[in-house]
């Protein structure tokens, strides 16, 4: 007796238990009956369901049945081994499948059947991607994109350039569409010479997520794109040179950070904006050279770069650094104000241990923490003096102010370790209860777990989501449509701003800037 006789008679569980027995056992006598029970459905939707699922099964062992299949009048059955035949990359189907392509008319079924060739990637499906590659449907056009790209079709480069040059033009470049998308992330599969120094000189994209994206592709590659990213450094304006270092940071290479310092050691990172983004990626990277530099840097008078300097130090203690941080701050004179000020703003608690063994050091160190408003720092600080456990600790524990978290709250995102501590101060310096993110996503998340804020800081250039994608999803969310968003950016183009201000933002702020600078942004907003 069939497995199958009957099965329309049967009770549920019965058909439930034949169905999962095929499933399991994918015997190909159950083919024929398992068909016609597609074609003609029971009519229970968990029935038919298994169904599917146990065609599935008994086809993914069956190559030949599958191509049978392709060229089935019945439309559900041709869908079904279109897509096995993807799934289970069955390399024979490549040219029944190419067949249907280039005649198949309906935009969804093609897009079927590209997806199945996509995933079986034979190299003489090629032409059919190319055919599509200017479809009017972006779908079916981003796909063929991605497939070129995994192919390596060195014949699609030129195409994918041209994708993301027009995507530029003044009428698109506001909207990151799916096609520019994918052509970034094909150009990033080549890893050649000529596509790597495309992608670097269009590293500054109109559109801050394209930028994202290409940042992303670049590091995905890594050393290889060292020397285009040295040469647009070099000859690039302000922001060519802070976004390369920002890839070269993010890349994490030695020659990288060689690189930087040789660069710096010519005068090509005077502007402020430049230095900072340097001593970031110096202190990502940590390398001998890279922590001189960083030394050196401990003599700069910009509170925001300062933090920059040692927050990449905080990563990297050694005696000499340490020892050369205890002069500085021993003085006594503005520049070691500054540097406790750093080093507790920061939270940067290793550096803080260490040169805490310094009577004259720590006292400075203390002092700075004295100021502080932010509670989370103080305890921060606290547990640390507790974990020293001498009792000139105990006694410094002791005049630690007790702080309370403001009654405000605000929402800061960037991707600046630095650049969080110095909004982190801002908004306690102005009673508010900060809200920290690294990027975008990480901010909405505070947002979907229901917490209202009375203003939000974001930057523009951020991984994962930069703020132009979070300004638009905070102003669609109910209660979000008129609080106040400050954008911080380092953009030198007014098309940027003009985009941000479409997407919601209230008002900017250029980096570098002082302290006082944002507050008093903030309570001009708030006012």
């Amino acid at each position: 007796m069939a497995t199958l006789d009957d099965f329309r008679n049967k009770e549920f569980l019965d058909q439930i238990t034949i169905l999962n027995e095929i499933s399991g056992s994918k015997d190909p006598d159950t083919l024929p009956d398992l068909v016609e029970l597609l074609k003609a459905p029971v009519g229970d939707t968990s029935i038919d369901y298994m169904v599917v699922n146990a065609l599935n099964a008994v086809l993914s062992g069956n190559e030949n049945k599958v191509i049978e299949g392709l060229t089935d009048d019945h439309d559900g059955y041709r869908i079904l081994c279109i897509r096995v035949a993807g799934e289970h990359a069955f390399s024979h189907a490549a040219g029944p499948l190419m067949d249907i392509a280039k005649a198949e008319k309906d935009a969804d079924r093609l897009m079927e059947v590209l997806t199945s060739l996509a995933r079986i990637a034979a190299p003489e499906t090629t032409p059919v991607f190319r055919t599509h590659l200017q479809h009017e449907d972006p779908f079916i056009k981003s796909s063929c994109i991605e497939a070129l790209g995994k192919l390596e079709d060195i014949d699609s480069i030129d195409s994918f350039k041209t994708l993301i040059v027009e995507s530029e033009a003044p009428d698109r470049y506001e909207i990151c569409d799916i096609t520019t998308w994918k052509a970034v992330e094909a150009l990033a599969t080549f890893s050649r010479e000529d596509t790597i120094q495309f992608l670097v000189e269009k590293l500054h994209h109109k559109n801050p997520t394209v930028r994202r994206i290409i940042t992303d592709a670049l590091t995905s590659i890594g050393a290889p794109t060292i020397p285009a990213l040295f040469k647009t450094f070099e000859s690039g304006g302000t922001d060519d040179k802070i976004l390369c270092a920002n890839v070269l940071g993010f890349v994490g290479d030695r020659s990288g950070a060689d690189g930087l310092v040789a660069a710096f050691d010519k005068g090509m990172a005077e502007d402020l904006n430049v230095r900072y983004a340097v001593y970031e990626a110096l202190g990502r990277i940590g390398t001998m050279k890279g922590i001189i530099c960083l030394v050196d840097g401990l003599q700069e008078e910009d509170e925001l770069i300062l933090m920059a300097v040692i927050g990449g130090l905080e990563k990297h203690v050694n005696p000499g650094m340490v020892s050369t941080l205890t002069k500085l701050i021993d003085k006594g004179d503005d520049q070691g104000a500054k540097l406790a000020k750093a080093v507790i703003s920061s939270k940067a608690t290793t550096i803080f241990k260490a040169l805490y063994e310094d009577e004259k050091a720590g006292k400075a160190l203390i002092n700075a923490l004295n100021t502080s408003k932010d509670s989370d720092i103080i305890d921060e600080f606290r547990n640390l003096l507790k974990e020293i456990g001498t009792d000139r600790a105990q006694a410094d524990i002791d005049t630690l102010p007790v702080v309370f978290s403001g009654l405000r709250k605000a929402l800061a995102a960037d991707d600046s370790r630095s650049m969080c501590a110095m909004h982190r101060a801002i908004l306690t310096d102005l009673e508010f209860s900060p809200y920290i993110a690294g990027n975008g996503e990480e901010a909405y998340d505070y947002v979907e777990q229901g917490e209202i804020f009375d203003i939000v800081i974001t930057d523009m250039n951020m991984p994962v989501m930069d703020g132009m994608e979070l300004v638009s999803k905070l102003r669609n969310t109910p209660g979000y449509e008129n609080i106040p968003i400050i954008m911080v950016t380092t953009e030198s183009e007014a098309s940027q701003q003009n985009m941000a201000e479409k997407a919601g933002v209230t008002t900017f702020v250029t980096k570098p800037f002082k302290p006082e600078t944002l507050k008093e942004k903030i309570l001009e907003v708030l006012s």
